[in-house]
């Protein structure tokens, strides 16, 4: 007898080698120095680290978070724009899932995203 823990074959847990970032999207939230990040990761059987940061296009670091050995595939974060008087402008959002070293991360995902100027 066989007995089907999955109800979808995607969920199936995977090798730590088949683990990479699936998804990945960035919503301001209508204060603008928030940001909502989504981040879907292949279902996996070990944990992985996530390392996300945003940046300014001039490069200059406005938030980063470090998630070690993160329990879930499918997550949500939000991220706190710090250091900038006025957050409108374009950002990249940057997401390395790696095991015991970054260097190099197994998957990287980048993506820009844009924080509207305040509409008051």
């Amino acid at each position: 007898m066989e007995i089907n823990l999955f109800n979808d074959a995607n969920l199936v847990p995977q090798p730590r080698h088949k683990v990479k970032i699936e998804t990945l999207s960035a919503s301001p939230y209508r204060d603008r120095f928030r940001v909502k990040v989504n981040l879907t990761l292949t279902p996996f059987q070990e944990r992985p680290n996530l390392l996300i940061a945003a940046r300014r296009n001039d490069g200059t670091m406005v938030s980063d978070l470090d998630v070690i050995a993160t329990m879930h595939f499918d997550n949500e974060f939000t991220m706190h724009i710090r250091g900038v008087d006025d957050p409108s402008g374009e950002y990249t959002l940057k997401a390395e899932l790696y095991y015991e070293s970054r260097d190099p991360p197994q998957d990287c995902a980048e993506i820009s995203f844009n924080i509207p100027p305040d509409a008051d």
